[in-house]
């Protein structure tokens, strides 16, 4: 699999400068100074309640209809899927099982 380039563009001086000077002048933000860093506490000592009710909604699934595994696919197979968007896992789920219900409906 080809190694992927960041895209990431980094701003020069000048815009850095602009950008700060830009969140200094807004009164709805502040730089964070050591202090903050060390009252800061995980969001699970402080609102635990918070947690617990996202890792209860995070839970396992209740029927699993799906099971995650590791397939290798010819780069061929794989390009096609990707190249129809979104959803391209699903897309091969679907014709997988068109295909085994086609072999099951021969074997009848």
């Amino acid at each position: 699999m080809p190694s992927k380039k960041t895209k990431l563009i980094y701003p020069t001086p000048e815009e850095d400068a602009a950008i700060n000077t830009g969140i200094a002048a807004d009164p709805d933000t502040f730089e964070l100074t050591e202090e903050h860093f060390k009252k800061m506490r995980p969001v699970s000592e402080v609102h635990p309640e918070i947690v617990e009710a996202y890792r209860r909604s995070r839970g396992k699934q209740k029927a699993p209809t799906k099971v995650a595994i590791s397939i290798r696919l010819s780069s061929d197979v794989l390009d096609a899927y990707k190249e129809t968007g979104p959803g391209w896992q699903g897309r091969i789920d679907a014709d997988l099982q068109e295909l085994v219900a086609g072999r099951k409906s021969k074997e009848l």
